[in-house]
């Protein structure tokens, strides 16, 4: 996860912010991390009646940028009424992540009694995009909202599964405040501070090792893997797995189940200078935050609709991020800048086309153009003469990371509530951890610290809340 694009740079290929790790963990663990918050929310460059122009959320002005935007102070009082409710219920939901989950009931009285009736009902009753109608007006607005609700998730946010919902409720509930924080070193310190508490702990780490079997009755257990060219077989009383289902189920000798798509298309890009745009706002200001690339509501739906299709995206959307412009030291050189792109709506099943990946590349490229005055390629620093810029599609998590279709939450998220600790297998002793147990998904440490509570603390899921 924190293997470099780029000589003489810090940044993950992979991972890029830190939202629901919560302090909890890094007290616990005795972590010695910096995670320092960006001076600026977002930013969504427009095009309006032939005029550039844009949203900045974040700081003294973003009420002034709503009135800009939109002529009135009526949707910023939305938007403020809004992010209120959903920092209350993000108060309530996120102390229970560590604890055994607490069944629907329990949690809407938590929801309810701390936001209100119409906070549940926005987050966990009715599809996304009716609440978005519901609450607000203005199409930007609206999508500056939705994006939160399709990291990774190939959905329409009418849909009923109500994926997008759940995809949205992770991204607000972070350490219950939904702020997302620049890890200071990269990503790269999270795992090294990990790695380390994990040998002063005691633990044998065995890195360059492919687990290739897994044997376990509910009371024994076998793990085989391949290291150095020798195959090893050690004993266990308990195995914790942080792969995807999938790929448990192959280790385990079965069948292995459907994977969920992956959806995403990641581009990192290191640049000499920060492009300037045609809106007139400062680039530092623009780039400090989220950038919300054609990420309108309508641009949205518009884009799910043609993947969904099987076709690439037309205006495909995304977002970008200048890690940079928080913490300098990710990179060797005093004046370059990383910019790297998560984009939407590019489902596992569009690179069954050859050429799909350049296809996107060039059409993110020349979305991000339309609103700048210097050429994006023009910014690009070059090593040997090659351009920096690489991307990533769900083909290529698969084969790197062992995920199966490139889905980064190990399939479909779930809601926080349920029975025991959501980490469990029809196996006692074979435990999920990371992204495939109930409330996982993102740099969190959620799954591993309640697969580890549910040994630790057994008794505690006779006592979890109730209705």
């Amino acid at each position: 996860m924190s293997a470099s694009p780029f000589p003489g740079v810090r940044l993950s290929r992979y991972s890029y912010l830190v939202s629901l790790l919560p302090d909890q963990i890094v007290s616990d663990l005795g972590l010695r991390l910096t995670l320092r918050s960006r001076s600026v929310s977002s930013y969504t460059p427009l095009e309006r009646d032939g005029v550039h122009t844009g949203l900045l959320v974040g700081g003294s002005g973003t009420a002034a940028s709503f009135r800009a935007l939109t002529g009135s102070d009526s949707e910023y009082v939305r938007w403020q009424d809004f992010y209120a409710a959903m920092a209350l219920v993000a108060q309530a939901v996120a102390p229970t992540m560590l604890e055994p989950l607490p069944d629907r009931a329990a949690l809407r009285d938590l929801v309810t009694s701390a936001a209100g009736q119409d906070a549940w009902r926005w987050v966990f009753e009715q599809p996304l995009a009716q609440t978005l109608e519901e609450v607000f007006t203005d199409d930007a607005v609206r999508g500056v909202v939705a994006t939160d609700g399709l990291i990774g998730t190939h959905t329409s946010l009418a849909d009923p599964d109500l994926a997008a919902n759940r995809c949205f409720l992770y991204h607000v509930i972070g350490n219950g405040t939904g702020d997302w924080r620049v890890p200071v070193g990269g990503m790269g310190a999270v795992t090294g501070e990990l790695a380390r508490v994990a040998r002063e702990a005691g633990a044998d780490l065995r890195t360059n090792a492919e687990v290739v079997g897994i044997a376990a009755d509910g009371t024994t257990a076998e793990v085989t893997y391949h290291h150095s060219d020798t195959e090893v077989t050690v004993a266990a009383h308990h195995v914790f797995s942080g792969v995807a289902p999938a790929v448990l189920d192959r280790l385990l000798g079965r069948p292995a189940r459907p994977s969920a798509p992956g959806a995403q298309l990641k581009m990192n890009l290191l640049l000499d200078r920060l492009p300037r745009l045609r809106s007139g706002v400062r680039p530092e200001d623009a780039f400090a935050g989220t950038f919300h690339l054609d990420e309108t509501y309508t641009d949205l739906e518009t884009a799910y609709r043609e993947s969904a299709e099987g076709r690439p995206p037309t205006r495909p959307p995304g977002e970008m991020y200048c890690h940079t412009l928080t913490d300098r030291s990710i990179v060797d050189s005093p004046t370059a800048h990383t910019l790297t792109l998560f984009g939407l709506h590019a489902p596992d099943t569009l690179f069954d086309t050859p050429g799909t990946q350049d296809v996107l590349v060039s059409r993110y490229l020349e979305g991000l153009n339309r609103y700048l005055l210097d050429p994006i390629e023009s910014c690009l620093a070059t090593v040997d003469g090659a351009p920096c810029l690489e991307a990533r599609d769900p083909r290529d998590l698969e084969a790197e990371l062992a995920m199966p279709r490139g889905n980064i939450f190990h399939g479909p998220l779930t809601w926080p509530y349920g029975t025991a600790w959501g980490v469990e297998t029809d196996i006692p002793n074979v435990l999920r951890c990371a992204s495939s147990t109930q409330r996982g998904g993102g740099v969190s440490g959620i799954g591993g610290h309640n697969a580890a509570m549910s040994l630790l603390r057994p008794a505690a899921a006779d006592g979890r809340l109730a209705g």
